[in-house]
């Protein structure tokens, strides 16, 4: 098999082609850096999960004078009611720790989580902080009789699992995560349609050289590999400009919200590396595997 033959076929075709191969190049482009978030998203929140869950705790914010709440009616707990409280909670079954929360603790842990707002903090006082009970659970999963058990509790404003919180961020993530999966899946589809029909015309063009190297005894695989190459460099192309897209992606996105999140919890340029792979592997598959069926549908080697 003589190679400068196959890459002068390979030219050939990409040349005649070359609007249909640039339209080729950016479906797979998109497609696969659509695919390639929705696998980072996925990464991100497995990460964020791990991290989270095992830090979820149950609040149970204390009634404070002239407080709206309307299970206070206006009363704020006593130190003795405090005291009570805090044995009841840590009486109950599941409950692994109990760290009482005052009013100067409450505002020195606002002022941490809000300092990037400093109108915010200025106008708050620590008078204006609500004291509270964090509850650590040997099971965050089952915190429903620990928040039944402290609902309507003397004394007690609110409770609130902070699984409840951070669980409707992440289902918003699983949403976004699988929008980014479905599109791209579209656009694969799309990609594998305008590679086939690359294919199908690069096929008909050369439809006379074709039949003289049937003629000849020319294998099948030695007509067919210059269309098939015509869709991996297709691919590789298409796949270099979406792994560039996921690295800006990386860069402006993930990295933002290392901000937020914590570094803790930071997406790894190792993660990123191996889902680029993974694209640039899935989009010269699809496009070998488009060029392949089309050939055998319309060439008839």
């Amino acid at each position: 098999m003589r190679a400068n033959f196959i890459f002068s076929e390979v030219w050939i075709g990409l040349r005649r082609n070359l609007t249909m191969t640039i339209a080729v190049i950016i479906t797979v482009a998109v497609g696969m850096a659509m695919l390639g978030v929705g696998l980072l998203i996925n990464t991100q929140v497995g990460m964020m999960k791990t991290f989270w869950y095992d830090k979820v705790e149950i609040s149970v914010f204390l009634c404070s004078k002239d407080s709206a709440m309307p299970a206070c009616k206006g009363k704020g707990a006593t130190p003795a009611q405090v005291e009570t409280l805090k044995g009841e909670i840590q009486g109950i079954q599941g409950v692994k720790d109990v760290i009482f929360e005052n009013q100067a603790e409450a505002y020195k842990n606002f002022q941490q989580s809000f300092g990037s707002n400093q109108a915010l903090v200025q106008a708050a006082r620590a008078e204006d902080m609500p004291e509270s009970f964090r509850v650590k659970l040997h099971d965050p999963d089952n915190y429903q009789p620990v928040i039944q058990a402290l609902t309507g509790k003397t004394g007690v404003a609110q409770v609130i699992n902070h699984k409840d919180l951070i669980g409707k961020f992440f289902e918003m993530l699983d949403t976004l995560r699988w929008a980014a999966v479905i599109v791209a899946i579209v656009l694969v589809l799309a990609a594998a349609l305008l590679i086939g029909n690359t294919v199908r015309l690069s096929a008909y063009n050369r439809r006379r050289e074709t039949g003289i190297m049937r003629l000849v005894g020319a294998s099948n695989l030695y007509i067919q590999l210059p269309f098939v190459m015509e869709g991996v460099i297709a691919g590789l192309v298409g796949g270099v400009v979406a792994a560039v897209m996921l690295i800006v992606t990386k860069v402006f996105i993930f990295e933002s919200l290392t901000k937020y999140l914590g570094s803790s919890t930071a997406l790894g340029w190792d993660s990123v590396a191996s889902v680029i792979s993974a694209t640039m592997a899935i989009g010269v598959f699809i496009c070998v595997l488009a060029s392949f069926v089309t050939l055998r549908r319309y060439l008839r080697v």
